[in-house]
């Protein structure tokens, strides 16, 4: 028996089955899984475009399709603040009173039109028809109307008619025009300190594409092997470093494939590189990563100290990341080993290593390029939560290193309650350690600012917003 239509057919306009677009449909379900479980667009996309080339082939689903989807989804999330504005004023009720799909289907299309070189015609037409696939016909006549209005006008267009004037309420305005909330515009402003032009230039940043940056392990890969790729140039700061052009696969690479290598932004390299590199009083024999997972900088630093023939403990408290650590150090030529275990209540002797570094948990604020879903999920009271955790391990990294050793606090978050305020406190309560000028253990880096601790930035450096301090145990 044959499909029967929803409604009526009308005289003159016969039933048409609903047009599946692949590449709409996947962006649609990954908005969906980043709304409704809180997931991750860097999860939930690889298997999702695995799945779409599995189901249409590879000639119906190419490289190029995969990276429209991708676009599309990071895209939307990155401006769903200034979309979500400028869908306000296009419907005639509060947004909370829409439903969550059918918003997700008028931020796609209000992307396509405004974000994209998509013409105008063909983004409306390609998001009512996923309105009607996914929502059925009577919301794809709700999704129809809302974007004609929006093709009536381009972005700053838009902009000006729904940002607050900047003289009025200029953090209101950065956020509107920016996207990002207002909390997060003021604590950014807070941290980089400065006039509107940095803060501008810092929001600007985050809603770019991210590079993709491999890391050459050291004794496993070099980088000139990995500039061999098609793709490849070098890094900017990092002497392991190498960067993928758009379009740049990293599985395609073989030392990434084999372990050799990995993926890995150059501020955590540049971390880990200065903890390794940072003068010492006495000997150099044990390393630690007290807060270890997924492994990115432990497998850096297992690189580095197996040339040195020293020895490397990664300790993660969740025994999955735990898992991911030891995967990433797999292969290392030297003595380390992986352990689940809690850095605020240690499972190893106090003073036991020369090395330690505590990467610690954080708002990710630092980060937003490649998570751009976190800036709606975050809240200022969250920073409270991670609070008691960030100085508990630093308090347990400061009772891990021995006198004459040194410990590296970072986190990818700029805000300044989960940086200096942080160390300071910690200094005050261990009178036995001292900050280290961060600075010269950056070589070539150019604004670090006056030390002695240093803070990255997306707009500065090409990196994660990366902090570092640097602190050795006096007594």
């Amino acid at each position: 028996m044959s499909e029967q239509p929803r409604r009526p057919r009308k005289p003159g306009k016969p039933y048409r089955r609903p047009q599946k677009d692949p590449v709409r449909l996947l962006a649609f379900e990954a908005l969906r899984a980043v709304d409704e479980r809180d997931a991750y667009a860097n999860l939930v996309l690889p298997p999702l475009l695995r799945r779409a080339r599995e189901k249409e082939g590879a000639e119906k689903f190419d490289a190029r399709d995969a990276a429209l989807a991708t676009e599309l989804v990071y895209g939307t999330l990155r401006r769903q603040g200034t979309y979500d504005a400028i869908i306000a004023d296009c419907v005639d009720r509060p947004l909370r009173e829409v439903d969550p799909p059918v918003l997700d289907v008028l931020s796609l299309g209000v992307h396509q039109l405004l974000g994209t070189r998509i013409p105008s015609h063909a983004a409306v037409s390609a998001s009512v028809e996923l309105a009607r696939v996914v929502l059925g016909d009577g919301r794809a006549k709700f999704v129809n109307a809302v974007l004609r209005k929006v093709a009536r006008d381009d972005l700053d267009g838009w902009l000006e008619r729904v940002a607050p004037p900047y003289d009025e309420d200029p953090e209101d305005h950065l956020a509107v025009v920016h996207s990002h909330p207002r909390w997060v515009v003021s604590a950014l402003w807070d941290s980089l300190g400065g006039g509107r032009a940095g803060i501008e230039d810092l929001l600007a940043a985050d809603n770019e594409r991210p590079e993709v940056t491999l890391v050459a392990r050291p004794g496993r890969a070099t980088t000139d092997e990995l500039l061999r790729e098609e793709a490849a140039v070098p890094g900017r700061w990092s002497p392991y470093a190498v960067r993928l052009s758009e379009g740049g696969e990293p599985g395609a690479v073989e030392a990434v494939r084999e372990n050799r290598a990995g993926v890995q932004d150059e501020g955590s390299q540049l971390v880990a590189l200065a903890l390794a590199n940072a003068p010492l009083d006495g000997p150099d024999r044990r390393w630690l990563d007290g807060c270890a997972g997924p492994g990115g900088k432990a497998a850096l630093l297992g690189a580095l100290a197996a040339e040195r023939g020293a020895f490397l403990l990664a300790s993660e408290k969740q025994p999955h990341r735990a898992g991911l650590v030891a995967k990433a150090l797999d292969g290392n030529p030297g003595p380390y080993q992986v352990i689940t275990a809690d850095g605020t209540r240690p499972a190893w002797r106090p003073g036991s290593f020369d090395r330690v570094l505590v990467d610690v948990p954080c708002t990710g604020l630092g980060a937003l390029r490649r998570r751009p879903e976190a800036r709606w999920r975050r809240r200022p009271e969250d920073l409270e939560g991670f609070a008691p955790l960030q100085r508990g391990l630093l308090r347990g990294a400061l009772d891990a290193v021995r006198v004459g050793g040194v410990v590296a606090y970072a986190t990818c978050s700029p805000h300044l309650a989960e940086t200096r305020a942080v160390v300071a406190d910690a200094l005050k309560q261990h009178p036995g350690a001292d900050l280290l000028d961060a600075r010269p253990l950056l070589p070539g880096v150019p604004a670090l600012g006056e030390g002695p601790d240093v803070q990255l930035w997306p707009h500065l450096h090409g990196t994660d917003a990366m902090y570092l301090a640097l602190i050795r145990r006096t007594a």
